[in-house]
């Protein structure tokens, strides 16, 4: 099956009412566990790639091991999405090498940390998105900055996040804002502020309306309600994944995620693509930590990356459980980019 753009997943999610979790992947190991659990539970699949894994991995080998899942998995839909564009040339980049979908983050400036004007946004999304439909590739926009609603700063993910700190109100997405934004640019989908943070330390406590806004979500999805929002900074790193990273020589500080049960909230608001990365990467690091004290003689990598590949396949089949998006796999009829660049530009 040929790779499928994140418009057409996203469109069917929301036909069908479901909502599906945007795996970021850096290695074989990763692309092994989301396609296993995509498999077991006939979900689609968004594989992402961010800056920072694509300077990690090199773009080839990326590129190639998408298209082996492909070739392994030709039964299930696989979109290769781009997370969080620096700037068009990074988006046009992507493109060359076969991702499918790119996201154009003008929410802040080139340098990654520098909180960007809203015209500013505008134009370099806009520029993107009339680059990237000619080729029938699908744009992610985001407006508003993410950060901590608790405190005011931004979390880096990548070297990607704002430096100092903004209001409450500069830290949610502003709805009317948000209608117009997405009027100019044309983006396939949202991403939008509401308190959620990159990386493993979201919250101070178990986030409530204060601290996690899906009130904004709704408010945003009235406004849009043919947009597919996308949560960012959405793992929920559960209890259980930090216990077994600690009891095996790690030294996590006590933190809370987004709860699954908030993001099922925000399915029937619009949510359509929600970004996990922090989960695998406990579940990934806490067996490895444990292999190693428990088996102090092996130095065959495989004998540790086998459990895992195993811890993170569950977390994955957990999430298309609880997003609604098993059993949908089967459903999808793929539009190859030319296909889906003769629509663009009869829209």
């Amino acid at each position: 099956m040929a790779l499928i753009t994140l418009r057409q997943l996203l469109d069917h999610a929301a036909e069908n009412d479901y909502a599906l979790p945007a795996f970021n992947v850096n290695n074989l190991e990763y692309i092994q566990a989301v396609m296993r659990a995509a498999d077991a539970t006939d979900s689609p699949v968004i594989l992402q790639a961010s800056r920072g894994a694509r300077a990690y991995a090199g773009d080839a080998f990326l590129r190639h091991l998408i298209l082996g899942a492909a070739e392994e998995y030709p039964h299930i839909p696989i979109c290769l999405h781009l997370d969080h564009g620096d700037q068009p040339s990074t988006c046009i980049s992507a493109i060359t090498n076969g991702f499918t979908s790119v996201m154009m983050d003008g929410s802040l400036e080139k340098d990654g940390k520098t909180v960007a004007s809203y015209e500013y946004n505008v134009a370099v999304t806009a520029e993107v998105v009339k680059i990237a439909h000619a080729a029938g590739v699908s744009v992610e926009g985001e407006l508003g900055c993410l950060g901590n609603l608790e405190t005011g700063a931004g979390d880096k993910e990548d070297g990607h996040g704002f430096e100092g700190k903004l209001s409450r109100e500069e830290l949610l997405t502003d709805p009317e804002q948000a209608y117009e934004f997405v009027s100019k640019t044309g983006v396939d989908a949202l991403a939008v502020a509401i308190g959620t943070s990159h990386g493993a330390y979201k919250f101070t406590r178990e986030p409530d309306g204060e601290i996690l806004s899906i009130d904004t979500i709704a408010k945003i999805n009235k406004k849009l309600p043919n947009t597919h929002l996308v949560m960012h900074g959405s793992s929920s790193v559960p209890a259980e994944l930090q216990e077994l990273f600690n009891a095996y020589g790690g030294e996590m500080k006590k933190t809370w995620g987004v709860p699954v049960s908030e993001i099922q909230k925000a399915i029937p608001l619009g949510v359509r693509k929600v970004n996990i990365d922090t989960d695998l990467r406990l579940a990934f690091t806490g067996e490895i930590r444990k292999h190693h004290l428990q088996h102090p003689d092996n130095f065959d990598p495989r004998n540790y990356l086998k459990p895992a590949i195993a811890h993170m396949t569950d977390v994955c089949k957990e999430r298309f459980e609880a997003f609604r998006a098993a059993g949908q796999a089967s459903k999808i009829r793929v539009l190859r980019l030319p296909e889906m660049a003769k629509r663009y530009a009869a829209a």
